[in-house]
C-alpha cells in the first residue's frame, strides 16, 4: 500500500501504473489513457486492472487542503480465490478499457481506512493486513466495477491475455516488435489480439509500445535534458529526428524544451 500527498497542483506526467485501487481522500486528480479522461475526487476511487501508460496530474490541491490519496495493489490470486469460494452470481461482461472510476461506498471505505490505520502500528500489518486486503478485493467484486475487477482473476479472460501481452511488450519495449510474435506469445490470433488489446488499453500494441518508450524517455530527460539523442537511442529509436518528432507530438514540445520546462516547474514547486 502507498500514501501520497501534495499541497499543489502538478504538471501532467506520464507513468505506467500497475493493477491498483487508488482512493482519493481529499482534492482531485485526472488520469488520461490515450484520449480518454478519468477525473476523480474526494470519496472516489480509480481502479486499474492492467499496466496502462497514463498521463496524470493533481488538479485540486492547496496548502490548506492538500491532495491525499491511498493506493492498494490488486492481486489476481486473491480475486481468483474469492471467485472460487463465492456463490456463483451473474455478472455482465465488461466492455471497455481496463480502468474505471467510481464512488466508494461505506463498506469499501471502512476496509481501506482500517488498512491505512495499520501504518500507525506496523506490527499489525503482517497479522491483520492480509484479511483486510482480501476484504477490499471482495468489496470491489461486489461493487459497481465488479465486471472489470473479476477479469483479472480469470486466467483465460481477455483481460488476463492482454495483461500477458503487456508484460511482454514492457520486457521488449526498446526493440522492434512484430505483432505476429506477440500474438504467438499469448496464444491469440493477430486479429483477436489487436481487437482485445485495443478494447482494454484504448490503443494498439504498437501505440502502447510508443507511449511506453516516450514516457520512459521523458523521465530520463528530466535528469539529463542535454542527452536527447542518447536517450532516444536507449528507448529504442534509431533516428533522433523521429524521436523528437514523436516526442513533440505526444507532449507538445521538443524533448530538451519539455525537460527544461518540467525542471523549472519542479524548482518553483519546491
Amino acid at each position: 500500500m502507498a500514501v501520497f500527498s501534495t499541497d499543489h497542483v502538478t504538471e501532467p506526467l506520464g507513468t505506467v501504473n500497475t493493477p491498483i485501487i487508488a482512493l482519493t481522500a481529499q482534492g482531485a486528480k485526472r488520469s488520461v489513457l490515450n484520449d480518454q479522461i478519468f477525473d476523480y475526487h474526494s470519496g472516489q476511487y480509480l481502479v486499474a486492472t492492467v499496466d496502462l501508460p497514463l498521463t496524470s496530474q493533481i488538479t485540486r490541491a492547496t496548502p490548506a487542503e492538500p491532495f491525499l490519496a491511498f493506493g492498494v495493489p490488486l492481486e489476481p490470486a486473491i480475486i481468483a480465490q474469492l471467485l472460487l469460494e463465492a456463490t456463483p452470481t451473474a455478472v455482465a461482461s465488461h466492455v471497455g478499457p481496463g480502468i474505471a472510476t467510481s464512488d466508494a461506498d461505506e463498506k469499501l471505505l471502512d476496509a481501506l481506512v482500517r488498512l491505512l490505520r495499520m501504518l500507525d502500528d506496523p506490527r499489525d500489518i503482517p497479522v491483520l493486513a492480509p484479511a483486510v486486503r482480501r476484504e477490499i478485493h471482495w468489496r470491489l467484486l461486489n461493487g459497481p466495477q465488479a465486471a472489470l475487477v473479476r477479469q483479472i482473476g480469470l486466467a483465460d479472460s481477455h483481460m488476463a491475455l492482454v495483461a500477458r501481452a503487456i508484460s511482454w511488450i514492457k520486457a521488449h519495449y526498446d526493440r522492434v516488435i512484430r505483432i505476429e510474435d506477440l500474438a504467438d506469445e499469448v496464444n491469440m490470433s493477430v486479429s483477436s489480439l489487436n481487437r482485445h488489446f485495443r478494447a482494454v488499453t484504448a490503443m494498439s500494441p504498437l501505440q502502447y509500445q510508443k507511449q511506453l518508450r516516450l514516457q520512459k524517455a521523458r523521465i530520463q530527460l528530466i535528469a539529463a535534458p542535454h542527452d536527447v539523442a542518447a536517450i532516444g537511442y536507449a528507448v529504442g529509436y534509431e533516428s533522433p529526428s523521429q524521436f523528437s518528432r514523436e516526442y513533440r507530438r505526444m507532449f507538445g514540445a521538443p524533448p530538451s524544451q519539455d525537460a527544461a520546462r518540467l525542471q523549472t516547474a519542479a524548482i518553483v514547486q519546491e
